[in-house]
């Protein structure tokens, strides 16, 4: 069986265990090429409620929970836990990047799909949604990133600290030749055409959360993509036209 087989077995497994036991099931964490054969798997699994999260609004990688407080006469509990990494010392802290902060996670040996996101903020610190099962694992054993020894703690979704989770976006205008996703995503990126269809190809660009390959869309308003190695923007309209026929694009980009 080739990965996407063993994908689609292992939901329907969780699919039939949810309807079958009456208990909630979850996956890991899903990438957005991982959701699509989720969707390609709808109506195989009908039968039985599902809905998916990653920890807060817009995670490109989320969890898969199948059953419903519908169908089973309670409300589910995400095994989600949201750690925040941040400097022992702030004054001796390096600037550090996502890269940074995800290579760090994955030099201690784990899965990639038993953490999803990780939101970094100032160049500092940064937030990491994992599963409860991996948790405190990960939280004994992340001491340092490059030079910089962390400490760890565990975010309450209650608590003040989920303001900071929200997301700070900056105004980001673009000309480009049309208003196709393909020319949007290259005036993000600053890239070149071809380099911008190579990107769909390459799968690395998410639309809403979910990959997208149709380079040829025009977006709405509120649309919300993601660029593999260049970050996330929202489409907020086009406007008027140059005298040469390219258009105005209003982006914000996620930072």
């Amino acid at each position: 069986m080739n990965e996407i087989d063993l994908l689609k077995s292992r939901l329907k497994d969780l699919a039939n265990r949810s309807y079958n036991q009456n208990i909630y099931t979850y996956s890991g964490f899903l990438t957005p090429a991982e959701l699509v054969v989720l969707d390609e798997l709808r109506d195989e699994i009908k039968y039985v409620d599902y809905t998916v999260f990653g920890g807060y609004e817009m995670a490109e990688r989320q969890i898969v929970s199948f059953g419903s407080q519908r169908a089973l006469g309670y409300e589910g509990i995400w095994p989600i836990k949201i750690i925040k990494v941040e400097p022992l010392i702030d004054k001796f802290a390096d600037e550090l990047s996502h890269r940074d902060f995800l290579g760090a996670v994955m030099n201690l040996g784990i899965e990639r799909n038993v953490f999803g996101d990780i939101l970094v903020k100032d160049g500092k610190r940064a937030y990491i949604f994992a599963t409860d099962t991996i948790a405190e694992f990960i939280m004994d054993n992340l001491t340092k990133i490059k030079h910089t020894n962390v400490k760890t703690s565990i975010v309450e979704p209650e608590s003040d600290n989920m303001d900071d989770l929200k997301p700070t976006l900056v105004d980001l205008n673009v000309i480009v030749a049309s208003p196709r996703f393909d020319a949007i995503v290259g005036g993000a990126t600053k890239v070149s055409r071809s380099d911008a269809l190579d990107l769909f190809r390459s799968k690395k660009v998410t639309l809403n959360g979910r990959l997208c390959e149709r380079n040829s869309m025009t977006l709405k308003d509120g649309d919300i993509f993601s660029i593999r190695g260049y970050g996330k923007f929202m489409f907020c309209g086009s406007g008027n036209e140059t005298r040469k026929g390219r258009v105005y694009v209003k982006l914000k980009r996620y930072v």
